[in-house]
């Protein structure tokens, strides 16, 4: 199964839309180490991971984003997808577990990923639409073994999300929603091969993309703030916003970057 899509690329399957959870509906769930359940969910599911799950996974384990995705992760090509999505891999034998959970839990916890954080929620965005701002809709997930769902306090989509961190997240990494569900893609265009190799290097890969950041011609090529390349060395996450932006350049053509003037002279020529 799936645990949901942070960033869905198709409309909410009929079973899901009867599962659809209203911004005032409430819900019960509760998950602690005495349910008979605990951890059960962590293992054949299908995990897909954001941007800032990859880096900040890879970081708590002291990894480059490069070496996190060679070992942690999958990324399945289907002719339904317009763009990469990367899932997390899980171990081999019964059960496919979570190679992060053990018998006392999650072991990447503050880290975990944005699904699991959702969980029991999850969430679809519909196909672009010109002049249409896709609306996240929020569903709960099916899982009969969890004891969990029939117990704890009261919650609403709002409250659950907030107790889990998940704005704050999906505030850091809001451009990547904007680039997978942007007008571009609307009447099913798609990305050629450079173009999809430029969004998963400038998405997931993220020490490949500071490399080419700073390690190419590209700070001679478009102009960034002091302040900014400043901000770019130091953080992360600084980058990752970047990147996010850079790639709308990149893919679409549009103006969120400056070219300098000699660039622009040397691609005319």
């Amino acid at each position: 199964m799936t645990r949901s899509e942070p960033y869905g690329v198709s409309d909410l399957p009929e079973p899901v839309r009867d599962r659809r959870v209203g911004p005032g509906d409430e819900f019960c769930f509760a998950c602690h180490a005495g349910l008979e359940c605990f951890t059960r969910c962590c293992g054949d599911v299908n995990i897909l991971l954001t941007p800032l799950d990859v880096l900040r996974l890879a970081r708590r384990l002291g990894l480059e984003t490069g070496d996190f995705l060679a070992r942690h992760t999958l990324s399945p090509i289907t002719k339904e997808l317009h763009l990469p999505v990367v899932l997390l891999r899980m171990q081999e034998g019964p059960g496919k577990r979570c190679p992060f959970v053990g018998e006392t839990g999650c072991g990447v916890y503050e880290d975990r990923p944005w699904s699991c954080r959702m969980y029991p929620l999850g969430m679809g965005l519909p196909p672009a639409r010109a002049g249409v701002e896709p609306e996240p809709v929020f569903f709960k997930c099916h899982d009969d073994f969890c004891a969990g769902a029939a117990q704890g306090q009261k919650w609403t989509v709002e409250s659950w999300r907030a107790s889990q961190g998940v704005p704050e997240r999906e505030a850091a990494e809001s451009g990547f929603r904007e680039i997978v569900a942007h007008p571009w893609f609307i009447g099913g265009r798609q990305l050629d091969a450079k173009r999809i190799e430029l969004f998963h290097l400038a998405c997931y890969d993220l020490d490949r993309f500071r490399c080419f950041v700073f390690e190419s011609s590209f700070l001679e090529r478009f102009e960034l703030e002091p302040d900014l390349v400043a901000a770019l060395r130091a953080s992360d996450e600084e980058l990752l916003r970047f990147a996010f932006r850079w790639l709308r350049f990149a893919l679409f053509a549009e103006p969120t970057v400056s070219v300098r003037e000699a660039a622009k002279k040397g691609m005319e020529s």
